[in-house]
This record gives structure tokens, C-alpha cells and sequence, in this order.
């Protein structure tokens, strides 16, 4: 039987962090793209990590999880190739649950509630958070070709906005699937108050 296939994107650049926030740690001393992979791979039995061409390190600490990786050569001109790649490894899946790299404050439960949408049979889904749409996005195998035709920074935002009718959100108590992690100063504060940050 099929399966739906989470899919970690990766293989930015970090051009704002001004280091490879892949590998920052977090305050536990996780790197913060396995924090991330282990958080999709809790949900997702098999889950695909795209990363780009050069990225050993990250991609041995990832082997040492037992996770699989895909090096996207056209990693550089944007995320939709990216996703792509991660979608075109995994093909034959029933769908896939794309969450990114530099995210790593999502709860499982929303991962798990976007999951369970797509297991319920959804085209579309992702969680919200008081209204706003965060992520992971699940994406249902008929927008399969959709995806395998991404390229330059056009990710998969384009195929939910043209189809909102096949669109499930779902709800969390969550402002981790809204939180991205682009300056150091975002990293969390250890034992601080719910949404603190570093300065």
C-alpha cells in the first residue's frame, strides 16, 4: 500500500543567517535541520531529506538517523526545484507531507494533524494557527505532476493558492507552524516563556 512520504526541504542557503542555520544548534544542542527531520519522521515512516550538492555533514548526521537523502543539483536557482527532487525520489507514494529545514518548533501533534487529514483523505492540507496558515503542507497524489514541474523559487505556495476549494486546514494550538528561523536572534531561549527568543 502506498504511503504518504514526508519530505523535508533542506538545501537553502541561509543567505540572512549569515552561517548554515542547517546546522545551528538549537538550545538542546540538536542541529536545527535534524531537529527538524526527526520531527517529520515521527509522523511519516518514510521521510525524504533534499539536500545540495556539497552538504556531507548534514547528510552523514541524517544517515546516522536512518533517514534517506536526495541531493538536488539545481538546488541553488530555488526551492521548487527542490521539492521536486523529493517528490521524484519518492513517486510512488500516495502523497506527501513537505515541511522545511529551518522550522524547527512545530509540534508533533500538527504534524500529525496535517497527516491525518491527508489520511482522510484530502488533496490538500496544512495546519493553522489563529487563522493563519502554517506548515507542513500535505500534498495528495494528484497534484503529483504539479509538483514534479516546480522549478525556480516557484514552491508548491502556487498550487495551493489555485486550489483552495481541495484545501483541508487544520487548527492547532500551535505557533510553532508559523515560526521560521532566519536570523540567530530567533533561535528560542532555553526554559524561557512560550515564543521567547534570543537577542
Amino acid at each position: 500500500m502506498s504511503q504518504i512520504v514526508g519530505i523535508l526541504l533542506a538545501a537553502g542557503s541561509s543567505r540572512r543567517f549569515g552561517a548554515d542555520k542547517r546546522l545551528q544548534p538549537l538550545p538542546d544542542g540538536t542541529p536545527m535541520a535534524l531537529a527538524a527531520a526527526r520531527q517529520l519522521a515521527a509522523v511519516c515512516s518514510r521521510t525524504v531529506v533534499v539536500l545540495r550538492p556539497g552538504d556531507q555533514v548534514l547528510a552523514s548526521l541524517l544517515a546516522t538517523e536512518g533517514l534517506e537523502t536526495v541531493v538536488c543539483a539545481e538546488a541553488e536557482q530555488g526551492m521548487g526545484h527542490s521539492l521536486s527532487a523529493g517528490v521524484a525520489a519518492s513517486a510512488d507514494a500516495a502523497g506527501w507531507l513537505v515541511a522545511l529545514a529551518d522550522m524547527p518548533y512545530i509540534q508533533t501533534a500538527s504534524y500529525r494533524a496535517a497527516l491525518n487529514a491527508m489520511q482522510g483523505g484530502a488533496a490538500l492540507a496544512r495546519p493553522t494557527h489563529e487563522g493563519r496558515p502554517g506548515h507542513p503542507v500535505g500534498f495528495g497524489v494528484a497534484y503529483r505532476e504539479a509538483l514534479l514541474a516546480l522549478s525556480g523559487d516557484q514552491g508548491g505556495k502556487a498550487i495551493v493558492e489555485a486550489n483552495p476549494a481541495t484545501l483541508v486546514s487544520c487548527p492547532v494550538d500551535d505557533p510553532g507552524v508559523l515560526k521560521d528561523v532566519d536570523l540567530p536572534a530567533q533561535i528560542e531561549v532555553p526554559g524561557g516563556p512560550a515564543g521567547a527568543l534570543s537577542t
